[in-house]
C-alpha cells in the first residue's frame, strides 16, 4: 500500500513523533512524507528531516493531501499536534473539507498526550485508523464527535442564514494571539472566540478585542478559506539549526523587501540581508532567516506581538523602532526610493545601502530608537 503523510506545524516535528510516526507506518507499505502549511517547514529544518519530509514546495495542508491523492496513494495520514484536543479535531476537520479529492484520510492527533487520538476522516479510512489507533494506543474517535465538539451539537456545515460571515474558533484560551492568513488581527478574551467578517472584511471578534491595524494589514478576506491560529506560532523551546553560512567577499548582494507577508519567508533565504515591515512579520522573518545566516533590517512600531516563544536574529541584523503605526509609512517609502517598487535589488556594498536607507527614514523626519544585533 502507498501511504502519503501530511505533517503539519513544528510542534509534531519537535516533540520527536514526526520521525517516529513515519517509521512506523512503513511496516505497512511505501510512505511519503511532506509538509502541510509553512510554519512546521523551521522544525524540519531544525530536525534534519528535510530528507524525510519533502518541503521543497509551500502548500496548504489540504493541498498536500489532495496531491498524494492525485499520485495514488491508497491511504493519506495527516499527522498534527494541536494545543488541545478540540483544536487538533477543528483542524483535521478543516483540511478534509476544503480537500477537492476527499481520498481516505486518517488524522493522528497528539499522539504524546493522554487525550490523543486517531480519526478516520472517510468511512474507507476507519480500518486503518482503528489498527493505528491500536497499536499506538490511543483513542479512536469518530468525526461526528469531532463536529460536536466544534459545533456545539449543532450539524456538520449548518448555516444561519444572516448576511454577514461567522467563523468559530476552537481550542482558543483566554489572551492568546488570533492570526489570520499570518496577521495578527486581535486578542482573544475568553475561551469562545467567533470573528464575523462584513463584506470581506473582520468587523467585530465576539469573545476577543480586534486590532484595527492588524485588519488592515489583512484587507479583504475569504473568512472561510483563511488559515486562522492562535496563540504561538511555535511553542517548543528548540536549539536553531543554522542551514548555511553567509558569504562576506561576494562582489553582488542580494537585498530583500518583506512586508507583512510571513506566507513568503523562505523564498527569501539566498538573500544578504532582508528589510522587513511591521513588528509581527520583523520577528518571524528573523527568527526564519537566522536559519539561512540572513540578517535583517526590521523597521517596527512598537506594537509587537508575541507569536514565537523565543525568536533569533541573525548577527548584524538592526531594528528599527517607530512611534505607532509608523513602519507602514516609512516601509513604503523604502520600498518606492530604495528598492525602486521591486522585491529584491542588488547592491555592490551593504554598508552604503544601509547608510542610504537611514538617509530616507532621516528625511521622513519621524523619530525613531535603532537597536543592533
Amino acid at each position: 500500500m502507498r501511504i502519503g503523510v501530511v505533517v503539519h506545524g513544528p510542534q509534531i516535528v519537535d516533540s520527536g513523533y514526526a520521525a517516529k510516526l513515519i517509521d512506523f507506518l512503513k511496516k505497512y507499505g511505501e510512505v511519503r512524507a511532506r509538509l502541510g502549511g509553512t510554519m512546521g517547514r523551521t522544525a524540519v529544518y531544525d530536525a534534519h528531516l528535510e530528507d524525510v519530509i519533502d518541503i521543497s514546495e509551500k502548500r496548504l495542508p489540504s493541498e498536500s493531501v489532495d496531491l498524494f491523492a492525485d499520485e495514488g496513494a491508497g491511504i493519506v495520514v495527516l499527522m498534527n499536534y494541536g494545543k488541545s484536543r478540540i483544536t487538533g479535531h477543528g483542524f483535521g476537520y478543516k483540511v478534509f473539507q476544503r480537500s477537492e479529492k476527499k481520498p481516505p484520510v486518517v488524522q493522528i492527533e497528539r499522539p504524546g498526550e493522554p487525550d490523543g487520538s486517531v480519526v478516520a476522516w472517510k468511512r474507507e479510512a476507519e480500518s486503518f485508523a482503528e489498527k493505528l489507533a491500536r497499536e499506538l494506543e490511543l483513542e479512536m474517535v469518530d468525526p461526528e464527535e469531532v463536529c460536536r465538539e466544534i459545533f456545539h451539537g449543532e450539524p456538520c456545515g449548518e448555516q444561519k442564514p444572516d448576511r454577514r460571515e461567522y467563523r468559530r474558533l476552537v481550542g482558543v484560551s483566554e489572551n492568546e494571539n488570533i492570526f489570520v492568513n499570518g496577521i495578527v488581527v486581535g486578542v482573544s478574551t475568553s475561551d469562545d472566540v467567533t470573528l464575523v467578517a462584513e463584506d470581506g472584511v473582520i468587523t467585530e471578534i465576539i469573545g476577543g478585542k480586534i486590532k484595527e491595524h492588524g485588519v488592515e494589514k489583512l484587507g479583504r478576506v475569504n473568512l472561510k478559506d483563511a488559515v486562522v491560529k492562535t496563540g504561538l506560532l511555535r511553542r517548543s523551546e528548540v536549539k536553531p539549526r543554522k542551514v548555511k553560512v553567509r558569504e562576506n567577499n561576494k562582489k553582488k548582494y542580494r537585498v530583500s523587501f518583506l512586508n507583512h507577508a510571513a506566507e513568503d519567508i523562505y523564498m527569501l533565504h539566498d538573500s544578504d540581508l532582508v528589510v522587513t515591515v511591521g513588528d509581527d512579520t520583523t520577528l518571524v522573518a528573523a527568527d526564519i532567516l537566522y536559519r539561512f545566516d540572513v540578517p535583517i533590517i526590521g523597521i517596527t512600531d512598537g506594537d509587537i506581538d508575541r507569536v514565537v516563544k523565543k525568536g533569533f536574529k541573525c548577527a548584524d541584523s538592526i531594528i528599527i523602532e517607530f512611534e505607532e503605526g509608523w513602519d507602514d509609512i516609512v516601509g513604503e517609502r523604502i520600498h518606492r526610493e530604495l528598492f525602486r517598487g521591486k522585491k529584491t535589488i542588488e547592491t555592490n556594498d551593504l554598508e552604503t545601502f544601509k547608510r542610504d536607507l537611514l538617509q530616507i527614514i532621516d528625511n521622513i523626519g519621524a523619530s525613531y530608537t535603532v537597536r543592533y544585533t
